[in-house]
């Protein structure tokens, strides 16, 4: 079961969790149990069911793509433990015991709520191991695009026209709410829960029948909306790593198979195709790679995160689109295709990412 390899550094890959984008999880996650060096690391496995069970899990990377992983009769109970002393897992055995396991690191491969979004990694924070990835308050801003919006407006980081309301706002005045949009946006308008990761609920509104049927949508997934004016532009990403300094690529490009990116696109159908780097002029490239650089920084974001951006047809002006700070690593997934471009390959790029993690740690705790 648990090997003791004491010269192994142990690291914990967290998968699924609570959010709608939990099978992408899956799929992501197994990038970083066939890609991680196991020479060099202790692999440990702990699945997140959608009900928000913990199962310490010897699951392969086909078992956690498909959900059998669930029914393996080798899954144990577990739980991060927040106390330092313990500074790991507790898991409970078949047997009626209970085995305390250390953990060095961990990769919380969470998209979404329940996991990308601040809450895994305050409990990380207390439990004082490190992890990958943002911490809680970059995690928690990138999360909800109102509060994003309002970071990149305060940091001057040019981005479409916006404005925000809650369920309360909604509910007490829809129409007056409506004509706000309208009047501010323009059609069509784009409509989005605050708080659904992945395109989940978004939808582009060209009347005012649609946006009332949008508004509906983004509810049912978050009880803040976001309202954005429609950028007729290139969707481009770039990927970030570190920080002091973060470094950015060049963007890549996604031509989308339907009319916006949408989630079957991203992770079902494959209709959508990666081109690296954009089609976009040499000077336009460097500044999207600027301006990702700029943003990841603004909102304190730390070890990896993608930057979205639009490159608007006409103009040229380049906008931010919203920041990913646990972005997919499936195999049609972007931020690792960059970063291959740059010369890092998936196993040494879980490397930097591990060393990002504990340097932190380092510098925050000493």
């Amino acid at each position: 079961m648990l090997s003791d390899s004491e010269h192994k550094m142990s690291v914990v890959v967290l998968f699924g969790g609570m959010s709608s984008e939990h099978e992408v999880s899956r799929v992501s996650a197994g990038t970083f149990v066939d890609q991680l060096d196991h020479q060099r690391y202790e692999l440990l496995t702990i699945g997140i069911t959608k009900e928000g069970r913990w199962l310490y899990t010897e699951a392969d990377s086909a078992q956690m793509a498909d959900g059998s992983w669930e029914e393996l009769p080798g899954n144990m109970p577990c739980v991060l433990s927040p106390d330092r002393a313990d500074h790991g897992l507790i898991l409970f055995t078949p047997a009626g015991q209970v085995e305390k396991v250390h953990v060095d690191v961990v990769i919380p491969v969470l998209h979404g709520l329940w996991g990308e979004d601040g809450t895994v990694q305050g409990l990380l924070e207390l439990a004082g191991i490190p992890y990958v990835g943002c911490g809680v308050l970059a995690s928690a801003v990138c999360m909800d695009k109102a509060v994003a919006n309002a970071m990149f407006d305060a940091s001057g980081i040019p981005h479409t026209k916006w404005l925000s309301a809650t369920r309360w706002e909604i509910e007490s005045d829809p129409d007056g709410v409506c004509d706000g949009a309208i009047a501010k946006l323009g059609w069509p308008i784009f409509v989005k829960p605050a708080n659904a990761g992945s395109s989940v609920g978004i939808t582009k509104a060209h009347d005012r029948d649609e946006l009332k049927a949008a508004i509906r949508l983004a509810l049912a997934n978050d009880r803040k909306v976001v309202f954005e004016a429609f950028v007729d532009g290139h969707e481009v990403e770039c990927a970030v790593i570190g920080s002091d300094p973060a470094v950015s690529t060049r963007p890549g490009e996604i031509l989308a198979g339907a009319e916006f990116y949408t989630y079957d696109d991203k992770y079902k159908n494959g209709v959508s195709q990666v081109v690296i780097p954009a089609k976009l002029p040499e000077e336009k490239l460097d500044e999207v790679k600027t301006y990702a650089a700029m943003a990841y920084t603004a909102l304190g974001c730390e070890g990896l995160a993608r930057c979205d951006f639009f490159v608007e047809k006409n103009t040229g002006r380049v906008l931010i689109n919203e920041i990913n700070t646990l972005p997919g690593f499936t195999p049609i997934s972007m931020y690792p295709k960059l970063m291959e471009r740059e010369g890092i390959p998936v196993p040494a790029l879980i490397d930097r990412l591990i060393a990002l993690a504990l340097e932190r740690t380092e510098k925050q705790h000493g």
